[in-house]
């Protein structure tokens, strides 16, 4: 991947947008542990409604961890993955909307998820959101309280096609489709 000109030393995040895609086939390459302190990072840094933070995101590295967390999700493209992330979702430290008690925690975790993903491709590291997947097994598998629940499985890791991130097609709705100025 190239980098985008400019003062910034990485990429723009519309390029990042562009090239951040599902990933289902990685290598067996390790990821380095300073690539995904880098990626939690961002994680961390991730806006939230009203700042509260309702999240947990769990790594799993170790391959006896990774056999059990396969249960969870049984695809072949699945199990090469050298790291899983699970997001969690803490619903009590969540903020709800006073009008109509909408919960936020859904919300803020997808928004940290997309950070995640976002300085994985940074990274040239593959990602995928599962969400597909037996939440109460994992929930068993990983010890949850029962108030925190996994609501997303990211795999991660070299993608086994280098080019990917440039060769995935976009399909998208076009722009005048989703946007509407002033009122409907």
């Amino acid at each position: 991947m190239k980098k985008t000109d400019g003062d910034n030393e990485g990429f723009d995040l519309l390029t990042l947008a562009r090239l951040r895609c599902s990933v289902r086939a990685y290598t067996s390459r390790a990821v380095e542990s300073e690539k995904l302190e880098y990626i939690l990072e961002a994680v961390r840094l991730a806006p939230s409604a009203v700042n509260f933070q309702p999240w947990l995101f769990i790594v799993i590295q170790d391959e006896k961890d990774r056999k059990k967390l396969q249960q969870c999700y049984d695809r072949d493209w699945f199990t090469q993955a050298p790291v899983y992330i699970v997001a969690c979702g803490d619903h009590r430290q969540s903020w709800k909307r006073k009008s109509d008690m909408k919960d936020f925690c859904d919300v803020d975790v997808a928004i940290a998820v997309e950070h995640l993903c976002l300085a994985a491709t940074e990274q040239e590291l593959g990602t995928c959101w599962v969400c597909n997947f037996d939440t109460k097994l994992c929930a068993e598998i990983l010890n949850l309280p029962e108030d925190i629940k996994p609501l997303v499985l990211i795999p991660i890791g070299y993608p086994e096609n280098p080019d990917v991130f440039a060769s995935t097609p976009k399909k998208r709705k076009a722009f005048n489709e989703i946007v509407k100025w002033g009122k409907y």
